[in-house]
């Protein structure tokens, strides 16, 4: 299963808003994650970094394709935008790739 991680910032004085909104997540946004084959994700945060994770049960090209064409991802990037710092890849539409530089499996 493909690895993905990402980072953006939280506007000042915004976490608690950010997490309530997360905490809310609609359906539909859901659902996206399962067609994207999206699963073990989470949302790491220190000051107003965010760092997020997530496993790829179809690969990372295959979740970034169904996020860039989700009318679900169009608008919760609007409702977001008030609060939230995302750079997002021109081509892909997701978040710009992190490279990896150490893993540590059992």
């Amino acid at each position: 299963m493909e690895k993905y991680a990402w980072r953006a910032r939280v506007k000042e004085g915004c976490m608690e808003e950010y997490i309530r909104r997360h905490d809310n997540l609609p359906d539909d946004m859901k659902e996206m994650f399962r067609e994207a084959g999206i699963c073990n994700y989470t949302i790491w945060n220190v000051g107003h970094e965010l760092f997020g994770y997530y496993e790829c049960k179809y690969g990372a090209e295959h979740a970034a394709k169904v996020q860039n064409e989700s009318p679900a991802v169009k608008k919760w990037d609007i409702y977001m935008s008030d609060i939230l710092i995302m750079e997002k890849d021109p081509v892909t539409g997701a978040q710009p790739l992190m490279k990896k530089v150490f893993d540590f499996e059992e």
